[in-house]
């Protein structure tokens, strides 16, 4: 297939790249890199090839905005973003197929366990909200286009020196100062950037919205002794939980400057995992666990 890659430089993009370039022509779109070179925030691709697919990848992640401009951000990179793309291609040839890399932070879940696809969208932060956006545009475009859409919800990805908050666990492991809290039982739902690059040309051809998952949820226990083992350093420690719901109570007082609050104790200490089945039983999605993974691997 000739496909448009977009977010090609990013922590997904590039394994994206990696794997299905032996198979199929990718043409890559990316701020400062690739062969359109351009911020779709700000501009309208015109674009030269005829593709048979389309993968959305690029966008602003996950993170927490500590301004009205920042949470803007968020709006103009997911939502504007995607309608530019959609105006570039409306403008060449349209695709047969669209892929859109969504999150799970659509559903607005902060603790919660095998949710699926069925879950109301009910994000009330910037980044799940620009998503929620982000998917119904593509969704009504593709309907008006007669393009096949698929929408991947995905939760922490797992792959070569990754961002965000596994890429902080493990640089804290490095440095001997990581611990968990309440002994870390809290199960998180995780996937490894190659096995989601992977089934993409197969969920193309069907279309629909999917979850997707390792299947195992590992807690940050399983997660951080893992990593410890692979890099050779001592077992994490473990801070009780009565202490750091301490520090949350304090930082409930003293407000927003705080680094953690009771919230964010909850938050951490919480299952949240999604359900996969549905991509399991359609596209016979099988992945590798993601702590087999780390096991067999140095990130």
């Amino acid at each position: 297939m000739n496909i448009l890659l977009t977010g090609s430089n990013g922590f997904l993009g590039k394994t994206i790249v990696e794997i299905l370039q032996k198979k199929h022509q990718i043409i890559t779109l990316a701020r400062s890199s690739g062969d359109y070179q351009l911020p779709l925030d700000k501009q309208v691709p015109n674009f030269k090839e005829k593709f048979n697919l389309i993968i959305h990848s690029a966008g602003k992640a996950h993170s927490v905005p500590k301004t009205a401009i920042e949470k803007k951000q968020f709006h103009q990179v997911n939502v504007i973003g995607t309608q530019n793309l959609l105006k570039g291609l409306e403008n060449s040839a349209i695709p047969q197929q669209f892929v859109f890399i969504s999150s799970v932070a659509v559903y607005g879940k902060e603790t919660g366990t095998n949710i699926t696809e069925e879950s109301p969208l009910n994000a009330k932060d910037a980044y799940g909200m620009s998503k929620i956006e982000a998917e119904k545009n593509i969704f009504d475009w593709c309907q008006k286009n007669n393009v096949i859409c698929t929408i991947l919800r995905l939760p922490l990805l797992v792959g070569p020196n990754p961002p965000g908050n596994l890429g902080a666990m493990i640089k804290a492991i490095n440095k001997g100062y990581y611990f968990n809290i309440g002994g870390g039982f809290a199960k998180k739902s995780m996937v490894l950037t190659e096995d989601v690059a992977k089934i993409i040309p197969v969920v193309s051809k069907l279309g629909g919205v999917f979850n997707l998952t390792d299947g195992n949820h590992p807690d940050f226990d399983e997660l951080s002794i893992t990593i410890s083992k692979q890099k050779k350093k001592n077992k994490p420690l473990n801070l009780p939980l009565f202490i750091t719901k301490l520090m949350g109570y304090f930082g409930d007082v003293v407000g927003d400057c705080a680094p953690i609050n009771s919230l964010k104790i909850k938050k951490i200490t919480s299952d949240l995992t999604f359900d996969d089945s549905k991509a399991r039983e359609l596209l016979g999605w099988n992945p590798q666990s993601v702590l087999e993974y780390l096991k067999n691997n140095n990130l």
